[in-house]
């Protein structure tokens, strides 16, 4: 008797561990990812990027958003498999590398890039490795599986939905959530950066073509 009270509670002690990682995960950590995003989006506008490094930086942004935006998506939608551990690995390190190539490009162009910016960057940095230690530590079967590579598992490599699906208003609230705080801010920005290349390169156009007149005039 003694000992199934003791299996019974050490089973509700994991099941409020997981609860809690889980709204950790869900209403901590990935609502705090808007929070630096917008700030370093500010920080992007205050030295006037389109000005400097242009739409090469702010597409490297994009491209980041999206290193961080695809993982996120198939989490909330597919149950943590291998495919899905797999995938989040690869984001991180694919992310990582992008934010190298992001301060080089910014450190490299005309772009003052403060300190509080840069340590802006290193909460965006952290925060998928955050999450995806979290998950591991959530699912240490599949982290298991995936060391074995899958072996006797006929789902671990495709992506299966939740089969207790997250609820729809989360869901949407995240949706309006990103569109409200990176597709708007980070769409804005590459809108001005493109356009202010465009009109330097009609600038440089007239300018060049008011030289060749002066040239066939002295000429």
């Amino acid at each position: 008797m003694a000992a199934r009270t003791s299996l019974a509670s050490d089973l509700a002690s994991e099941v409020a561990v997981e609860n809690a990682t889980t709204r950790y995960l869900m209403y901590g950590l990935l609502p705090s990812w808007f929070i630096p995003g917008v700030a370093d989006w500010v920080m992007h506008r205050r030295t006037r990027i389109e000005d400097t490094s242009g739409t090469k930086e702010s597409l490297i942004h994009s491209l980041m958003m999206t290193e961080v935006g695809i993982p996120v998506a198939l989490t909330l939608l597919f149950e943590v498999n291998p495919l899905l551990l797999s995938v989040q690995l690869g984001a991180t390190a694919c992310h990582e590398a992008t934010a190298l190539w992001d301060v080089r490009t910014a450190v490299d162009s005309e772009r003052d890039v403060k300190p509080v910016e840069q340590h802006i960057h290193s909460f965006l940095e952290s925060l998928p490795f955050a999450a995806l230690a979290s998950l591991m530590c959530l699912h240490p079967d599949q982290v298991r599986s995936l060391l074995r590579g899958g072996a006797g598992d006929p789902t671990a490599w495709k992506f299966v939905p939740r089969r207790r699906p997250l609820p729809g208003k989360y869901l949407a609230g995240i949706a309006l959530a990103v569109g409200t705080f990176v597709a708007l801010p980070y769409g804005e920005e590459l809108v001005r950066c493109v356009r202010r290349g465009m009109k330097r390169r009609g600038l440089r156009r007239a300018e060049a073509k008011a030289e060749r007149y002066d040239r066939a005039l002295a000429g």
